[in-house]
């Protein structure tokens, strides 16, 4: 019988009975000699035991009543620590607590002994994290598939300001919560040779593709439980291994390292997540990285239709294939290999169920992030399904010919094959024509794939586009993020909200309850002490808590302008020096995030950032007046403490470039302001919350396209400014780089030659909303208002919503619909 399954009064009994055991016979500690990483391991293996079972329970009836399944596939998965997330899925943190105190040890401990899974970056991973969360919670069957990176991207540090790459050893102690299973391997073969593919294009037939180097593709399920644990799902994450781990010939011959070749380049495969491409070794490392992933979990995925179903030709009745952003895209020319040559379909059959079975979710705008790989490459590594991309282009050029309109141009911008240099491989594109529906993330963004990267294509295949904003898993990020507040909300409103975040709507008629309002208020400053004690620890900074905290959370990247932020920093500092004594309102501008490994401009933002820091921080004349902290090593758990802390939220991307953003609702949801452009979901979020509770600036994305079609330099704006003259001077001078004064001269050249993300261009309208952040916090009863607002008018950007609509209108899965998207 499950923990679940007892009655309340059983249920802290046979929890610290199942604690106690594992501890015990499955760690082989003494209670007196464990160690919190025990305790730790423990608990959370005792938990994996509530949710295995449940997955155990569900997915006979899922296989009986033929349910369609959706296979999620990305190349990051976010998910963050587990334990205490689990236990509030499972409504046993008060009974764990309880068992951890008999045997004197606190749960609050434990918790912090959990390492961040590296299995991803930022919004991409720790959106796949939400939607399958949300999918467990709304009761869809599903499986995520994904990588288990062994040492993720990198542990960020800083040595004198630079940001510097360590791996992250987040399995050092191995990981409680996954569960191998041997049975389930697969070969996964690159390179080699390919015979007796026929010259017809019209109809090509099946091949058989020999490839000379096979990894093995080794399974490890992390067992995902829903909302009250309801329902349950699997993780399932790839990790790689030679065939033969050692070739003992050559070992015997002296030839140690060489003996160990093959294990090191198949291990080289999950080692680290994204491998610096700008070499030709990192270029492939990464397309062999992408294939592994996908080639399995497609084997994974046919293989249990095949055993669950037996009719291969019935796929996309029971699966339905989400290729989050084109890391993946390659699932398409893969699945055509499955069926055609393995599964001899003719080559018009297989595509109509690829194409039924596969949808694919774009996530940017950025040529750089639309992969395309060099044929050359891609004809050695993958030669079949270099050749099945080719016939299926033959097709889609074929087909588009019989077009008036297209033209030599026009078919030259709709291929595959990107033939405007060396001949590259269009991943984008690729997904494009092999699905039968493509998203956007957000309402602009849809609008833009419409009418800049697939303008084109939509005019010839048959793939329809439709918007699915993103949502968050709001009970991670307010529940388990902010509990406190959440008790509050709770025992204000009732836990419905918990259930059906339109509930929250309810909150709206107490934003000016003066008690309320208060116990919010007061909420937040214990957030805002937790974060200060953070910051204290990892940069050595005294904040003032009751200071404004001003916070910028994301993947460091011209783009995203955390330039923008600084240049308004530096403003701030020099009109405070002006004027020391002026009356100013307390501000601390807090940013964190990564740069890539290999981008030489974002590490040089983040140089500033610490330069902007140490100089602003540590003038007597500032004081508390302005702070300035960088906080490293961005990952899930620092931002659950960010997030409840902040009081204004930076969402300041150039107009038309960032394709949602989920860090942005997260803060909305915990009550902060945003500060924005109208960019990505913030537009969506304005509407929501109320223009008068989102500070908005920045030109529009019609007129940064206007700007950049005209190439209207920045210096142009910076003429306009005194203010930003002054900023580009005292960058210039060597004022906060006294020891290289021309360590920021590229990027100042950058802002007033061209200026491609409008840094300079905006910064006078980002400066005057700024003054109006000021002015509206000096109003506490209009701040709290909005604040609290926010906070209830979020509910509708949950990820329970969002894997609704794609249940609804891209899988074609029918689910109940508790509450209502009021």
């Amino acid at each position: 019988m499950s923990i679940l399954d007892l009655r309340p009064e059983q249920k802290s009994s046979a929890v610290k009975d199942s604690i106690e055991r594992h501890l015990v016979l499955g760690l082989g500690k003494s209670l007196k000699e464990a160690t919190l990483q025990d305790w730790y391991r423990a608990t959370a293996l005792t938990a994996r035991d509530v949710v295995t079972r449940r997955w155990l329970n569900v997915r006979p009836s899922n296989k009986e009543l033929g349910k369609k399944r959706v296979y999620y596939l990305s190349i990051e998965f976010l998910i963050g620590r587990l334990l205490f997330s689990v236990l509030t899925s499972l409504d046993l943190v008060d009974e764990v607590r309880e068992a951890l105190a008999d045997f004197g040890v606190s749960l609050d401990d434990v918790r912090k002994v959990e390492p961040d899974a590296a299995l991803g970056n930022g919004g991409l991973g720790r959106l796949a994290a939400c939607y399958l969360d949300s999918m467990t919670s709304v009761g869809i069957p599903a499986y995520g598939y994904g990588i288990r990176y062994e040492h993720g991207l990198f542990a960020q540090r800083f040595r004198d300001g630079w940001q510097e790459e360590y791996p992250e050893l987040w399995l050092k102690t191995g990981n409680p919560w996954e569960l191998t299973r041997p049975e389930k391997e697969y070969e996964i073969g690159f390179g080699g040779s390919v015979e007796g593919a026929e010259d017809n294009p019209e109809n090509p037939g099946p091949a058989v593709w020999t490839p000379t180097d096979t990894v093995i593709a080794t399974t490890h399920d992390v067992p995902v439980i829903g909302w009250r644990g309801e329902h349950a799902n699997i993780l399932r994450l790839w990790g790689a291994r030679p065939i033969d781990p050692i070739r003992l010939s050559a070992f015997n011959e002296g030839d140690y390292v060489g003996a160990m070749s093959a294990k090191i380049q198949a291990e080289a495969i999950t080692r680290i997540l994204y491998p610096n491409d700008h070499t030709p070794q990192g270029q492939e490392l990464r397309l062999r990285q992408e294939y592994f992933f996908t080639a399995a979990s497609l084997a994974d995925i046919v293989r249990r239709h095949m055993e669950q179903v037996g009719d291969i030709r019935k796929l996309s009745a029971f699966a339905a294939i989400q290729l989050n952003d084109t890391h993946p895209a390659i699932a398409v020319a893969e699945l055509m290999r499955i069926l055609v040559d393995l599964h001899g379909l003719s080559w018009h059959e297989a595509w109509t169920i690829t194409r039924e079975t596969i949808s694919f979710t774009n996530h940017t705008l950025l040529p750089e992030a639309l992969e395309k790989w060099p044929v050359a490459l891609f004809g050695r590594i993958l030669p079949r399904h270099l050749q099945i991309i080719y016939l299926i282009n033959w097709h889609h050029l074929k087909n588009a010919r019989t077009k008036d309109f297209a033209d030599d141009g026009f078919l030259f911008r709709i291929s595959l094959i990107d033939e405007s240099g060396d001949k590259a491989v269009r991943m984008a594109h690729l997904a494009y024509v092999g699905s039968h529906h493509v998203n956007g993330v957000s309402q602009l963004h849809t609008e833009l794939l419409k009418e800049t990267v697939f303008q084109d294509l939509a005019k010839v295949a048959p793939t329809v586009i439709v918007n699915k904003t993103n949502g968050i898993a709001f009970r991670r990020w307010l529940h388990e993020a902010n509990p406190a507040l959440a008790k509050l909300i709770a025992d204000t409103i009732g836990d419905a909200f918990m259930s059906d975040p339109t509930r929250l709507l309810d909150l709206e008629r107490y934003a000016t309850d003066a008690s309320f309002v208060a116990q919010f208020e007061k909420i937040r400053q214990q957030n805002k002490t937790a974060l200060a004690k953070v910051v204290r620890e990892a940069s050595n900074v005294q904040l003032d808590a009751s200071a404004l905290f001003d916070v910028q959370i994301k993947r460091i990247h011209e783009y995203k302008r955390q330039c923008l932020n600084l240049l308004e920093a530096i403003a701030c500092y020099l009109d405070i020096k002006d004027e020391p004594h002026r009356d100013v309102l307390p501000r601390v501008k807090i940013l964190s995030g990564k740069a890539a490994p290999g981008y030489a401009r974002a590490k040089l933002i983040i140089k500033l950032a610490n330069d902007i820091a140490r100089v602003v921080n540590n003038d007597p004349a500032v004081g508390d007046k302005l702070k300035v902290v960088f906080v490293p090593n961005y990952n899930v758990s620092l931002a659950e403490v960010l997030i409840p802390a902040a009081d204004l939220s930076e969402q300041i991307s150039t107009a038309g470039m960032e394709a949602s953003g989920t860090g942005n609702m997260k803060l909305a949801l915990n009550g902060a302001l945003t500060i924005g452009t109208l960019d990505g979901a913030n537009i969506e979020i304005r509407e929501r919350v109320g223009a008068e509770n989102f500070f908005l600036f920045g030109m529009t994305a019609d007129q940064v396209a206007e700007k950049k079609q005209d190439r209207v330099p920045g210096g142009d704006a910076v003429q306009h400014s005194q203010r930003l003259q002054r900023v580009i001077e005292a960058l210039s001078s060597g004022l906060f780089s006294p020891d290289d004064d021309s360590r920021y001269h590229p990027l100042i050249a950058d802002l007033l030659v061209f200026d491609p993300y409008m840094t300079c261009l905006d910064f006078e309208d980002y400066w005057r909303a700024q003054r109006e952040v000021d002015a509206h916090r000096r109003n506490p009863a209009a701040w709290w208002k909005a604040s609290i607002l926010n906070t209830a008018r979020m509910a509708w950007f949950s990820s329970d919503r969002a894997v609704r609509e794609y249940a609804d209108d891209i899988w074609r899965i029918p689910l109940s619909h508790p509450g209502n998207d009021r």
